[in-house]
């Protein structure tokens, strides 16, 4: 049987210099013992996946809202293929997977039900109170270190510093890197926002990217807002069906979709991991200092090539599926539903439960908001459809 420090012996020998190594943690904020055959990112890994937040990934959807249809993609299923993406990428580039792998598990916890068009309705309430909005990234945060409670001598999960670095500077078209610490130890958090960031959190954010690109065409296509002739302007969706295995396919054919979306996957993740391994090997950085210092944010990234071919592509779809009139009816419902459910709490908070508002405290207005906005960002889709049944009908339907 191998122990912890087996595992570790073989990461010392087998990941590049530049990778993050479990015995070299820069440890976590409370101090723990460490596990006979676990390393401290595979315990991380563990912590998230048993986690509640993790669970109601499931129904939390992204673009197409849970009432639209089953097949679209949920929060859950977008984290595994991110998840299987970037180990993937980085088994390839020699870097820590498993470390990899907890980043990618816990970069959606912070996600408020119906998507973006949730986040948005949240982060107005917020920001006319004067606090400083949404961040699912900050809120993502905010689960792991405060609002999980599952051991008795902290709040949180206790995770690893490189595991929350990572998912506080996650950045991509959707995601902002977290700005302000709003709540838990405002020491720690500012310790954590000097840190640099790893490469394995880079490739997470990569992964990210790519994994929106592409099942958002699947759903899209899917879907019906929008053609296969649509996307013929983008060069990437060109060659991508260039190289389809069976010339001819036509395009309404489920198999096309499968053909073309597999193609595209593959030819971002080959530019990738050719356009990281030169920088690496042409040394546009010294490897054995890339952890410390600040400037090593695109190491992890594609040619210009494929960066701007994937731009033009991301474009073409915020045109035809993210403003498609359909998804502005469900984005618009969605706000909807969430801002009649604040009013609702904000006008009697006492029909929050008691452990979310305490009846014998006298909270502040901005205090009041975010406790309200907390209870509802961890809801699912289906709780917060559920939760406005309950106090709307028969009065009214959704």
């Amino acid at each position: 049987m191998r122990t912890r420090s087996d595992i570790e012996a073989n990461e010392d020998k087998l990941l590049a210099p530049y990778a993050m190594k479990a015995s070299g943690s820069w440890g976590r904020q409370f101090a723990e013992s460490e596990h006979a055959s676990r390393t401290c990112f595979q315990r991380d890994r563990d912590r998230i996946v048993h986690s509640e937040a993790f669970r109601k990934l499931e129904y939390k959807t992204q673009v197409f809202i849970v009432f639209e249809n089953d097949y679209y993609r949920t929060r859950l299923t977008h984290t595994l293929e991110v998840a299987q993406l970037a180990r993937s990428i980085g088994r390839n580039l020699c870097l820590n997977e498993d470390l990899i792998e907890a980043v990618a598990l816990a970069h959606d916890l912070g996600h408020s039900p119906f998507g973006h068009a949730g986040e948005e309705a949240l982060d107005e309430r917020l920001k006319k109170v004067g606090l400083d909005g949404f961040n699912h990234n900050q809120r993502s945060f905010d689960v792991v270190t405060k609002f999980e409670k599952r051991y008795p001598g902290f709040d949180g999960l206790n995770l690893t510093v490189e595991v929350l670095v990572g998912i506080l500077k996650h950045e991509t078209l959707y995601d902002k890197i977290a700005a302000a610490c709003v709540t838990g130890d405002r020491e720690f958090f500012r310790k954590l926002k000097d840190r640099p960031c790893p490469l394995e959190a880079q490739v997470v954010d990569k992964a990210d990217s790519l994994a929106y690109l592409n099942h958002d065409i699947d759903d899209g296509l899917t879907s019906g807002c929008i053609k296969a002739e649509d996307l013929a302007a983008s060069a990437l969706w060109r060659r991508a069906v260039a190289q389809i295995s069976r010339p001819g396919l036509c395009d309404t054919d489920p198999m096309f979709k499968y053909q073309v979306v597999r193609a595209l996957i593959d030819m971002q993740v080959r530019d990738l991991l050719e356009a990281t391994s030169a920088r690496v090997e042409g040394g546009a950085f010294d490897p054995l200092k890339v952890l410390v210092e600040k400037n090593g944010k695109g190491i992890v990234n594609f040619s210009e090539t494929m960066a701007r071919e994937r731009q033009e592509l991301q474009d073409i779809l915020f045109e035809k599926v993210y403003h498609h009139w359909r998804v502005e009816r469900m984005t618009s419902k969605a706000r909807r539903i969430l801002n009649e459910l604040f009013d609702v709490y904000l006008d009697n908070p006492k029909q929050l439960p008691y452990d979310i508002y305490d009846r014998a405290r006298r909270y502040s207005q901005k205090e009041l908001y975010g406790v309200i906005c907390n209870y509802i960002a961890a809801m699912t889709d289906r709780a917060a459809l559920d939760e406005y049944k309950r106090l709307f009908e028969p009065y009214k339907k959704v």
